[in-house]
């Protein structure tokens, strides 16, 4: 996302070229946080039998059905809306999942620091849940995958990665959330919601035929706008992004 013709241009007093921000500056939180979801999909492929693996399913994973079904609830069941994001259908599932949370996740991350971004992916995950049981009540099929979390990620995306300060003091991605009127005026960014939208109807709605597996893509939805609505109570304050080379 960066312009390196026009980033060239400027150079800050003493002479030295601005500290420029890697496009994949993966933060130590968002590694932590793919490590977990590889190592947990490998220990249910390698290490547990299939009738281990499918407690883990219905313990762990967001089944709506298990809180409308008259089913008794421990522990698990409302730990179960946070824990369904760190398993994964297939390792097709989990890869293309980890890509774009090293895309999305590391820029919000190394904005607003790691203790906020396990509150937002915790927020967002919820969100994804919360939307996708309202809808589905009394679904049985187990919910999976950070998906929901990564689109919170990709709606707060929409509020600061479009307009990046290239200034000599801050790194990209720096700068106060933008407005949402103001996101709505940014041609750019009005095109990236409109295809993310598409994009996401598109596909979920075209899934779980032909043997397919099905896509949340409410839940999607339900983590997109809460991460969109919502950045601004998980961002730092200007004074406490970080400065370039620190």
């Amino acid at each position: 996302m960066t312009d390196h013709d026009s980033a060239t241009q400027e150079q800050p007093q003493g002479g030295q070229a601005p500290a420029r921000e890697p496009f994949f500056n993966l933060s130590g939180i968002v590694t932590a946080i793919i490590g977990l979801c590889i190592l947990v999909h490998l220990a249910r492929l390698y290490l547990l039998s299939p009738a281990a693996d499918a407690w883990v399913i219905l313990h762990f994973a967001f089944v709506p059905l298990r809180f409308t079904g008259g089913y008794p609830l421990d522990a698990s069941a409302f730990a179960s809306p946070f824990t369904y994001a760190f398993l994964h259908g297939s390792a097709m599932h989990l890869a293309v999942n980890m890509i774009w949370m090293a895309a999305f996740g590391s820029p919000l991350a190394n904005r607003i620091g790691t203790a906020r971004f396990i509150f937002f992916w915790a927020a967002t995950a919820l969100a994804a849940v919360l939307l996708h049981f309202v809808l589905h009540p009394s679904d049985p099929v187990p919910l999976v995958g950070a998906s929901g979390a990564i689109s919170g990620m990709m709606g707060a995306a929409a509020r600061f990665a479009f307009r990046i300060d290239r200034s000599a003091r801050r790194p990209g991605f720096a700068g106060p959330v933008l407005p949402v009127p103001i996101v709505f005026r940014s041609r750019m960014t009005v095109v990236f919601l409109a295809v993310w939208f598409v994009v996401n109807l598109v596909v979920g709605l075209g899934s779980g035929t032909g043997g397919t597996p099905s896509i949340a893509w409410e839940a999607h939805i339900g983590g997109f706008l809460a991460g969109f609505l919502a950045l601004p109570v998980f961002d730092r304050s200007p004074r406490q992004q970080p400065e370039s080379g620190s």
